[in-house]
Parts: structure tokens; sequence; C-alpha cells
């Protein structure tokens, strides 16, 4: 399979996520956009570590797409658990994940 394609299906991945993250009102659709767009990342950074070659000895012996990919999947992980906590938090105390209501942080 060429390398384009994978930078399609990840420009295509990234795309929906950016119209996702700033089309939505509701926050945990904001979430998944941006979780949408760090895929696109990570298909686009394993997509260049598996079609350019890199001289072994040189970065993390080769590895450096995957690596790169396994720290965003981290990064994912963590805005999620913490992006959701908030979401949670905020729905106690106003009962709406509207991110128009979340325009004070104030307890």
């Amino acid at each position: 399979m060429p390398l384009w394609w994978y930078l399609l299906v990840a420009a295509t991945l990234f795309g929906t996520g950016l119209f996702g993250a700033l089309s939505r009102r509701n926050a945990v659709g904001v979430l998944m956009g941006i979780e949408l767009m760090l895929n696109g990342a990570n298909v686009n950074a394993v997509a260049f570590w598996r079609y350019i070659a890199v001289p072994s000895g040189a970065g993390l012996n080769g590895m450096d797409g995957q690596v790169f990919a396994i720290m965003v999947i981290a990064l994912a992980a963590a805005e999620a658990a913490v992006g959701l906590a908030l979401i949670i938090s905020i729905y106690r105390n106003r009962q709406s994940v509207l991110v128009e209501d979340f325009n004070t942080m104030r307890g």
C-alpha cells in the first residue's frame, strides 16, 4: 500500500476531528474530536516511520515513529481522563455539558 493512502486516511481523521472539535456544542463531542485529531497524527507518525528509511543508530534505533505514537496515545489517555473528570465536575454543578455554559471556572 503506498504512503499517500495512509496520509489520506490520516488527513481525513484529522479533518473530521477538527470539524468535530470546532462545531460541537457538547463538551464530550469536543473531546472526541480532539481524540480523532491525535489518532490522525499517530497514523502519520507510524506511516512515516514505516516508509522513510532511517539509518540504524539514529534516534531510538529507527523506532522514532512508534515511540512518538505511543507517547501521543499516553497523552490522549491523560487528556481524556482529565477532560472527562472536568466535564463530570461541571455537570454536577451546572447540570449541563454545553461548552457555552463553561464560561466561568469559579467553584
